[in-house]
């Protein structure tokens, strides 16, 4: 398979190094390899089919960044099931409606957050799981083979903030994820050798993609749970890691951190979405990582992301959007659809097959959209 730019598939240089060496994940339940990481998902997709869920039914996740939280995006795709990943942030209210939304069938999670769920917040018909039973259980099965699926059936649901409202569900295909992480792994220039320190989190599509990128382009993920910035600059000087994804909240925070000398020197590129950067803040990102590029870059979950600006542009275009990412289409249109001229005022219009497939259960508002 191709890139856009003809460049061969980020993962044709992995076999170069081979899929038993190649770390894809580094947590705290140690080092897992490529071929380890598909086995894993494997005998995860082989318990969801043995639960006898059928096709696009939906399996929901309460979790911190655990090894199995990092494996459920892949290994209910594989099976067939749609993953329902809620952030850990939230409170039991707010993950009891996406529950009930989403019509999940399980949960899987952790015993503290089950037993902060009260009397409604889980369906009926929805079985709590507690991770580690998954675990335990895994251990003896038969690794499911990897599935050929419909590139447009449905595998996740990802709920949207709530910052207008309760959360949205946005469904989205293999196609869309599977797209997605190459279009970022091709426009950030991942490489193999990329340590990926993963901060935001999983429910997120931002956060989401930190795996997905990374793994098309064969690097190592590092999942991280943190409290302080100081968290997230021992991680770094820990690990030497190489790309770090932000939103703006957390880049305030970093530079105002103390930062060893030198312990910054190890990252190749910052990211950011979820807000626009100042001029002010990107100069301070500047100072604080020297070596590192800045990519501003924009979307919603409805369309994962619009675009991106190229590093190169911005020192003298900071509030600049910047361009369409691979497999994007952006138009700037007036009222009746015709297309803007130059320096015209307009609505952003994103087209192509990173746009996801609608609100679930919502047709009006799918429509409106």
């Amino acid at each position: 398979m191709l890139l856009p730019d003809s460049r061969p598939y980020p993962l044709d240089h992995l076999t170069l190094r081979g899929l038993d060496t190649a770390i894809a994940l580094t947590s705290r339940e140690g080092d897992v390899t490529y071929a380890a990481l598909d086995t894993l998902v494997g005998k995860v997709a082989s318990w969801l089919t043995g639960r006898g869920l059928n096709q696009g039914e939906r399996v929901a996740s309460w979790l911190p960044k655990s090894q199995m939280a990092c494996i459920l995006p892949l290994a209910a795709a594989r099976a067939g099931v749609i993953h329902v990943p809620i952030n850990p942030m939230l409170r039991r209210a707010q993950a009891g409606h996406i529950l009930s939304d989403s019509g999940a069938t399980i949960l899987i999670t952790q015993p503290q957050r089950a037993a902060s769920l009260e009397n409604g917040d889980v369906p009926e018909g929805c079985t709590v799981v507690p991770e580690a039973d998954v675990q335990r259980a895994t251990e003896a099965l038969t690794a499911m083979p990897c599935s050929v699926r419909d590139p447009n059936e449905l595998c996740a649901i990802l709920y949207t903030s709530g910052s207008t409202g309760k959360p949205k569900g946005v469904m989205l295909s293999h196609a869309n994820l599977w797209l997605g992480a190459i279009s970022v792994a091709q426009y950030l220039e991942l490489t193999p050798h990329d340590l990926t320190l993963a901060v935001l989190p999983l429910a997120f599509d931002y956060g989401q993609n930190q795996l997905l990128s990374t793994w098309a382009a064969g690097g190592t993920v590092i999942p991280l749970d943190y409290l302080t910035a100081r968290d997230v600059v021992k991680a770094i000087e820990k690990h030497g890691a190489t790309s770090l994804a932000g939103v703006p909240p957390l880049w305030h925070l970093l530079v105002e951190a103390d930062w060893p000398h030198g312990s910054a020197a190890s990252l190749r590129r910052v990211t950011n979405s979820g807000g626009a950067l100042t001029p002010s803040l990107i100069d301070r990102m500047r100072g604080v990582f020297p070596t590192a590029e800045i990519v501003p870059m924009y979307g919603l979950t409805e369309a994962f992301r619009s675009t991106y600006l190229p590093p190169a542009l911005v020192a003298d275009y900071p509030t600049s959007m910047g361009r369409a990412i691979p497999f994007a289409e952006i138009l700037v249109v007036r009222p009746d659809g015709s297309i803007t001229a130059d320096d015209e005022p307009g609505e952003l219009v994103h087209c192509g097959p990173l746009v996801a497939q609608g609100y679930w259960r919502d047709a009006e508002r799918t429509a409106v959209r």
